[in-house]
């Protein structure tokens, strides 16, 4: 395909994102993602009040790109709705939440997982020490964050998320992650 076309197809399919209100959140979460979701939310919010669909497929990443989106969700005045699919871990979760739970979709397939933040710190023991008091200050504020959109306990998602912990569409649903599991655009309401 020449560049010309790439470059036609690349400004049609935006245009009809822009169109049809939906953003796409992929792959590994970071401050470019974050950048790019962040001018996405504040354009079509600038455009309309109609609803947002963000769609997010991610492993995680950044924790503070995750907060810069979760909260630029909860930030715009359109509602937005959110569809997992494929996976949504880590920092993709603390996104998928920001969602109202009545927002907050799965396609039949898309697999979640919660954890515990995890750093990876050098240097002298002073800062090794800081950046340990900072993980665990991060780590009660994504339990309470979780605790609170999901209707668990603080206690039940602090001892669930000690280690990597997976859940399908339906457990996803059954704690309180998914609202509703859909096979059919249609059914976003």
């Amino acid at each position: 395909m020449a560049d010309t076309q790439k470059q036609d197809l690349n400004s049609l399919l935006t245009q009809k994102m822009i169109d049809s209100r939906t953003i796409l959140i992929y792959g590994g979460i970071d401050q470019d993602l974050a950048k790019e979701v962040s001018s996405q939310l504040l354009l079509l919010s600038s455009l309309s009040d109609e609803p947002i669909t963000i769609f997010i497929n991610s492993q995680g990443g950044h924790v503070e790109a995750g907060d810069t989106i979760h909260d630029m969700i909860k930030f715009v005045k359109p509602t937005v709705k959110v569809v997992g699919t494929g996976w949504v871990a880590s920092a993709g979760i603390t996104i998928f939440l920001a969602a109202d739970k009545k927002h907050r979709y799965s396609l039949p397939n898309t697999r979640f997982m919660i954890h515990q933040p995890a750093g990876g710190v050098q240097g002298q023991s002073t800062e090794i020490q800081i950046e340990a008091n900072e993980i665990v200050k991060m780590r009660e504020r994504i339990n309470r964050l979780i605790a609170k959109a999901t209707g668990q306990t603080y206690e039940k998602v602090a001892e669930d998320t000690d280690r990597n912990f997976w859940l399908s569409a339906t457990e996803a649903k059954d704690y309180g992650i998914v609202h509703s599991i859909i096979d059919s655009s249609s059914k976003i309401k």
